[in-house]
């Protein structure tokens, strides 16, 4: 179908072709290559293409697929899956036997601009829709999560899908993979959501700590640092920019023994937004 607001769209990637800069992503930035779209309606309908830009295919059959195979893909100097609590690593290597409740609080000064870009974006595009007003996720959100093989079976990256369960709009289109950066000596969460012609990707910085809890933080920083990244393609020339926001993931087990997150965006370093999940494994 097509978009209603086709200039819209053309307008945001024209923006960032004109702000970003030139990257090659088949060689000093294959860092960045990450799933794009087709067509302006994103959903689920990416994990076809990515698995065949793999060689390989999309397993709908996995009961107990998770974000990451194994915690430990992140291994490195500075992180150790072994450091964190048992319930959290449950959570990233069997993703899709958790539920989740969520709950929303957004700065007031920001929130008429989140509305807006839920509503004319995200909710038309079926992508990057946050909710902003509580009772959005009241009913729940349903979650669903979809390994993406390569040709030897192994699992490269994961598609998480999440779907409001009152209107079955999509919320988050994401995929999931472990990636290092070429200025770092650390593996990372890697986060890409496809768009048409294009994608915003997060670089999540791993920490465990002390109570075994985990923290993935994508803080401020130069072009080829952990942090957000806008990039779009049109006529096989790529550009990207690094944008101003700002997220922190706490994941934790709190004093009832119930596994919970705390996430925070930020933009620059004005909070936006702040997002609650209570995770419990599902019967």
């Amino acid at each position: 179908m097509t978009s209603p607001m086709p200039w819209v769209d053309r307008a945001t990637r024209t923006f960032w072709r004109a702000t970003g800069r030139p990257v090659d992503l088949h060689r000093d930035e294959e860092w960045l290559a990450a799933p794009m779209h087709h067509g302006p309606s994103v959903g689920d309908s990416w994990m076809a293409a990515a698995a065949k830009a793999l060689g390989g295919s999309v397993s709908h059959d996995v009961e107990s697929a998770g974000l990451l195979p194994d915690l430990a893909r992140l291994d490195g100097p500075s992180f150790s899956a072994s450091d964190v609590r048992p319930e959290v690593r449950h959570f990233y290597e069997h993703t899709s036997q958790w539920r989740m409740e969520i709950w929303t609080q957004w700065n007031p000064l920001l929130q008429p601009g989140g509305e807006l870009v839920t509503r004319f974006f995200g909710r038309r595009v079926q992508q990057l829709a946050l909710p902003t007003r509580p009772l959005d996720v009241a009913l729940g959100t349903d979650s669903r999560v979809v390994p993406i093989v390569d040709a030897d079976g192994e699992q490269q990256a994961a598609g998480w899908i999440r779907t409001l369960r009152s209107t079955g709009d999509h919320v988050y289109s994401g995929c999931y993979s472990a990636r290092q950066l070429p200025s770092s000596d650390q593996t990372g969460v890697h986060v890409a959501f496809p768009l048409e012609a294009g994608n915003v990707q997060v670089f999540l910085r791993p920490r465990a700590l002390p109570d075994g809890s985990l923290e993935l933080s994508s803080p401020a920083g130069t072009f080829g640092e952990d942090g957000a990244y806008v990039v779009v393609e049109k006529g096989g020339r790529a550009h990207a920019a690094r944008v101003p926001i700002h997220e922190r993931f706490l994941v934790y087990v709190d004093a009832e023994g119930v596994l919970r997150t705390d996430h925070e965006l930020r933009l620059w370093s004005m909070r936006a937004v702040r997002l609650h999940y209570k995770l419990t494994l599902a019967p």
